[in-house]
């Protein structure tokens, strides 16, 4: 079989969450990771070292000082029309906040994975999903959105960084994969996807116009910046971004539903929690308690109107994290309390237990 056989044959492999985002990003075309180890998601830089992919796709591997460093590392390659990514944990996504702020202001593309770990502070290396607010709510500087993708599985760490990717330059924006410490140190059977070639110059050209390449013949020097001091300019520039947010919501909301057809009970949970949910789902349905599973896969856009289109039938939500309490208010802010919403979490690295969150449900909303 030759190489290009190989390459383009499906592969089946076991391995980690962290490991299947190293392996998708060099089969799907990056051109460069900037990153820096932090527990538990230090696998990803690891695996792209250990796979050496500069010998045969020509992507660039690169440990960088600091989270600050690896972020503004990815600014500068994808003004260059460049697939480039990073990866951290929570506080070195908080060190990259300014970062990712500049990059929406600048309209550039790029992939940013957090593979959340407990806080505040440096907190714990246990799992978390406490950066939620952060996320979806713009933890930099500006009105600013970000496509953020919630994978539950090690195929999903895979199948959604090859999404980010094709999000991020579809919308001229960088893309979040926001996973939990359960999921990128879990270990699962994956495909992986098939191989991509990276870029040529003249693709590169082509789909990305407005990329830092050098004059053109008959063309002005395409000149990147998130500066404009005029502030009626830099107002254009905030409806052109808010309308592409509008975009968006309108066209990239992904949920899974498990249940849900008859349910009179809904639990909305994320990542790890919505694994321990479907569980409790299970269990709540063995004993005669119609309850259903909304995961949401995309934290922004949320997926509030499949939320408020339960409200007519459904006597109360459930909403479990690994936090304080987060997502929780999305969820309100979708039913516009025509039905109950209550919270079950726990914190500080605990991940709940399936009748855990059965007897959160039963105590909260059937008593």
């Amino acid at each position: 079989m030759s190489n290009s056989q190989k390459q383009h044959k499906e592969e089946v492999r076991l391995m980690k969450g962290n490991e299947a985002i190293a392996h998708a990003a060099i089969r799907c075309g990056c051109d460069g990771y900037f990153g820096y180890p932090i527990t538990p998601q230090s696998e990803i830089l690891e695996t792209l070292v250990e796979l050496e992919p500069w010998k045969t796709t020509g992507m660039v591997v690169l440990q960088a000082e600091s989270e600050t460093a690896s972020i503004n590392m990815v600014y500068g390659a994808a003004g260059c029309g460049k697939k480039a990514m990073t990866s951290s944990s929570s506080p070195g996504v908080s060190l990259m906040q300014e970062g990712i702020s500049y990059m929406v202001g600048a309209e550039l593309p790029g992939v940013i994975v957090n593979v959340m770990r407990g806080g505040p502070g440096l907190g714990t290396i246990q799992p978390s999903q406490a950066d939620y607010f952060q996320t979806v709510k713009g933890g930099g500087h500006g009105d600013y959105k970000m496509i953020t993708l919630a994978p539950a599985s090690v195929q999903e760490m895979a199948d959604f960084t090859v999404l980010a990717f094709d999000l991020a330059f579809k919308y001229r924006n960088p893309t979040m994969v926001l996973a939990d410490g359960i999921i990128g140190q879990m270990m699962e059977k994956v495909v992986l996807p098939p191989f991509q070639p990276r870029w040529t110059e003249e693709e590169i050209r082509k789909n990305t116009p407005w990329a830092t390449l050098g004059k053109q013949k008959n063309s002005k020097p395409n000149v990147i910046t998130s500066l404009e001091l005029r502030s009626e300019e830099m107002e254009k520039i905030n409806l052109r971004l808010q309308s592409r947010y509008r975009e968006m919501e309108k066209n990239e909301v992904r949920y899974e539903e498990i249940m849900c057809e008859d349910a009179e009970y809904i639990i909305v949970a994320f990542g790890t929690t919505a694994r321990v949910s479907q569980k409790a789902v299970e269990l709540a349905r063995a004993e005669g308690i119609k309850a259903g599973l909304l995961r949401p896969i995309t934290l922004f856009p949320y997926p509030s109107e499949i939320l408020m289109s339960y409200t007519s039938r459904i006597k109360g939500i459930l909403t479990v994290e690994m936090s304080a309490g987060q997502m929780v208010e999305d969820v309100k802010l979708s039913v516009c309390g025509k039905v109950p919403v209550e919270f079950y979490g726990r914190m500080g690295g605990i991940v709940p237990s399936p009748n855990e969150v059965l007897d959160a449900l039963k105590e909260k909303l059937i008593k």
